[in-house]
């Protein structure tokens, strides 16, 4: 039976109207979800302080400076991270070294080859602020903001007027003609060769800053210096130059971070991936968990039994003993004994593979680097070593072993070289009414008397037994790097070199970050690459006990105190007074492997 054409008709016409309504409504519907805005999460990270390395107090006493390790953490998990559109950077001010700016830097760009934007916002930036936040997409800045870019300045101070007037004496001797750690003391300006020394690493250190800010701001290096040698910059003027991209205040970013979206609501995570501190010491479990906190014990911490990379850090003047935080210098003590145990400690665990030395430590004692040096070579494990801020001569000491040597580019690193001597304060004493009467046995019974300086005799042995420790530190720095041992003496004689150049020398072998230090110590020890391993970070960090009441070391818990006070009272003084430090060591030292300067970058 057929259907009427009529019925045909009005049949289709109705089908046609349904598929109408039906694609209205769809239009409808997506035009409506397109107009919807869509959140974009933020990762929200304040950028500031001098990130401390090596191993932190647990818990509640460690998370109140957040540390270099802890810091890139958070940046590879924000990479990591699906749920983030991108990461903000708030700069409030760093302390850091070229190598800490390098770790930061690389761990920047990871975030950016993720696809996630990252935007810096400071509100007032130093030299190493504006490097670290050229690392990044765009860079913004209030109205009101400052961009304190100005190069580079070595300031160094000699007191030899000042003993003078004093009527002290240094009589202090050193072997390699670029070994000035005693110059401060014994002159009133620069030798030549100091001079030399300082002007060829201030060039690579300018050198890395043009470069730096040319890549990653598409400027070029002419253009560069010319900015540099302009500043410093209000932010409309660094905005005129392409050093930054935006002038906003903090409240205005959500739309810049949309761009194109202005719909778009933006949510800042704030201190994104930063543990919170664990203050909740109720009952018996939190009483427990107090006691462990005070005595350095971190019982989340638990160790598998898959395989180890130990990963020791070397932080601080070398010296006999024991670690110690402080100082007069106001740094970290690293002690032969504590870093001897933790090497140790790593030998024997079969389940360590490989070890990595992460080295910031200006050198020392002549003596304990040498222990420190031999316990690596007896450690029987794979070893890499890499270098962080400072790895220079007792710090060099203890790296030359290694099977490969990584630097940072901004590094500073060799200072082959030794020192010793003392000050003569027997005048200053006749000054303020002291005599000493003098009896002795033997030609040179008063070679470390504080009283008068070297006789002939005396000045003969001591530079006798300075050799002979300059030898055995060339020959085995020869033999650690597999070079001909007059072409490493030429290299030696205390010359400091940047990471950079140290490369070119033959003196490291790759440049590059713990990270990569430590994949390649996975390798050397046979760990596959798909194959979990964990870090076993050593050694254990000073407990709050320790902090609080002061270790066996009772001098540098006291030192230490008396640096606080000197900041606290007068900043510019107490810089003076700290680089006097040499004269504290050598009283307990006779024969250092010390870096003779210290380079900061406002």
């Amino acid at each position: 039976m057929s259907m009427p054409v009529h019925k045909n008709r009005w049949f289709l016409v109705a089908l046609l109207l349904g598929c109408a309504f039906l694609l209205t409504q769809n239009l409808a519907s997506a035009a409506e979800e397109d107009a919807k805005p869509i959140r974009e999460n933020w990762a929200h990270m304040v950028i500031k302080g001098s990130y401390p390395e090596g191993p932190q107090m647990p818990g509640l006493f460690g998370d109140v400076t957040e540390s270099l390790s802890k810091a890139i953490s958070r940046l590879e998990k924000a990479a990591e991270d699906k749920s983030l559109t991108g990461v903000v950077l708030h700069f409030k001010g760093t302390e850091i070294g070229w190598a800490k700016l390098n770790e930061l830097r690389q761990a920047i760009k990871k975030v950016r080859k993720s696809d996630k934007k990252v935007f810096a916002w400071i509100e007032s930036g130093m030299t190493k602020d504006y490097l670290l936040a050229s690392a990044c997409d765009q860079i913004v800045m209030p109205e009101s903001a400052s961009l304190i870019l100005l190069g580079l300045r070595a300031e160094v101070s000699f007191y030899k007027n000042l003993f003078d007037i004093l009527d002290i004496k240094p009589d202090i001797l050193r072997v390699g003609k670029y070994k000035s750690a005693a110059e401060p003391y014994t002159r009133t300006e620069m030798s030549d060769a100091f001079r030399e020394e300082m002007e060829a690493i201030l060039d690579n250190y300018f050198g890395q800053i043009t470069e730096m800010i040319s890549a990653s701001r598409g400027l070029s290096a002419e253009k560069v210096e010319a900015a540099i040698n302009g500043g410093p910059y209000m932010a409309a003027e660094a905005k005129k130059l392409g050093l930054i991209d935006h002038i906003a205040y903090e409240d205005q970013l959500p739309g810049l971070l949309t761009g194109d979206n202005k719909k778009n609501d933006v949510k800042f995570i704030k201190k994104y991936a930063k543990k919170r501190a664990d203050t909740d010491f109720s009952g018996i479990a939190g009483l427990i968990k107090l006691m462990d906190l005070l005595a350095g014990i971190d019982s989340s911490q638990r160790i598998g039994s898959g395989p180890r990379i130990a990963v020791i850090y070397a932080t601080g003047a070398i010296m006999s003993g024991s670690s110690a935080q402080g100082g007069l210098m106001g740094g970290n003590v690293l002690g032969s004994d504590t870093f001897i145990k933790a090497v140790e400690k790593a030998a024997d665990d079969d389940q360590v593979k490989a070890i990595v030395v992460r080295v910031d430590s200006p050198g020392g004692s002549a003596l304990a680097s040498d222990l420190m040096w031999r316990a690596l070579e007896e450690a029987g494990k794979p070893l890499v070593v890499s270098m962080g801020d400072v790895a220079a001569s007792g710090g060099y000491y203890i790296s030359m072993g290694a099977e490969r040597i990584f630097a940072e580019p901004g590094t500073l690193t060799g200072s082959i070289g030794v020192v010793g001597g003392k000050l003569a304060i027997e005048g200053l004493y006749k000054k303020i009414g002291i005599t000493t009467s003098v009896i002795s046995r033997g030609s040179n019974s008063g070679t470390f008397s504080p009283l008068n300086g070297f006789t002939e005799s005396e000045r003969v042995a001591v530079t006798g037994m300075l050799n002979a420790i300059y030898k055995q530190f060339t020959e085995k720095a020869a033999t650690g790097r597999k070079m001909d041992y007059d072409k490493l003496e030429a290299l030696a004689r205390g010359r400091v070199y940047t990471g950079e150049m140290a490369l070119k020398l033959g003196l490291v072998d790759q440049l590059g970050t713990l990270d990569e230090a430590i994949d390649h110590a996975r390798k050397l020890g046979k760990i596959k690459d798909d194959e979990k391993f964990e870090k076993l970070i050593l050694p254990r960090p000073t407990s709050p006990f320790e902090q609080l009441f002061g270790s066996a070391d009772s001098e540098t818990q006291q030192s230490h105190q008396i640096s606080r006070m000197l900041d606290s009272l007068a900043p510019g003084l107490a810089d003076q007074l700290k680089r006097l430090d040499l004269i504290n060591i050598l009283a307990r030292e006779k024969s250092l492997t010390i870096m003779p300067f210290e380079i900061r970058v406002q």
